[in-house]
């Protein structure tokens, strides 16, 4: 697989380097230094995925992202940053990136990476905890053909309730709970509870 890195700082984009490339599996077929490299080398190299850092010069990383992911909607975008603003984290949902992991995880990267190319979304656990706290009420899933209960749940499933939690809130039995989310699932096409927690903050503004 083909991997862009983005960093303002050339040291970390060489110890990125150094890293991934210790896999077998993984090339870095070039780095950058700032969000407007982002961009152009991005346009130039058509990597597999962006690894690209958030605070940099002349544009941020999540300015670069939006449009890179504006003009190809196919783009893998992986923030691998030190921060974990609110607002970082609320945007990297909205527009549409594949995973948002810390650096000082480093641990994490390799496998953040494949997880990545093979279609997954990655945020890390430090994000996750994030988000009941940086969820705006105004929402736009009634766009995708749910049900306010429907929504409800997938609300409750976002915050972390268990069917169980989510069952003494709606006064329903946890097996209609379970048929519920079996049935939001397959409406979604998603896979399991993460990924509609994931939905769910992506969808919610």
């Amino acid at each position: 697989m083909r991997i862009l890195v983005v960093d303002d700082d050339r040291l970390v984009t060489s110890s990125l380097r150094t890293i991934l490339e210790s896999d077998n599996e993984i090339e870095v077929v070039a780095t950058g230094n700032s969000g407007r490299e982002a961009v152009e080398l991005y346009e130039k190299h058509k990597p597999d995925i962006l690894l690209i850092d958030i605070r940099m010069d002349e544009m941020t990383g999540i300015d670069a992202a939006e449009k890179i992911i504006a003009d190809d909607k196919m783009a893998k975008v992986l923030f691998l940053t030190t921060f974990l603003d609110d607002e970082y984290i609320t945007k990297a949902f909205q527009i549409g990136a594949k995973g948002y992991i810390l650096k000082q995880n480093f641990e994490s990267i390799i496998p953040s990476v494949k997880a990545v190319y093979m279609g997954q979304r990655v945020f890390g656990d430090e994000i996750i905890n994030k988000m009941p706290a940086i969820a705006r009420t105004e929402s736009n899933l009634e766009n995708f053909g749910l049900s306010d209960k429907e929504i409800e749940i997938i609300k409750h499933v976002a915050e972390g309730l268990s069917n169980k939690e989510i069952s003494k809130i709606l006064y329903l039995s946890e097996g209609t709970i379970r048929n519920y989310i079996s049935a939001i699932l397959e409406k979604l096409n998603l896979r399991d509870r993460t990924q509609l927690a994931v939905f769910y903050y992506k969808n919610t503004l």
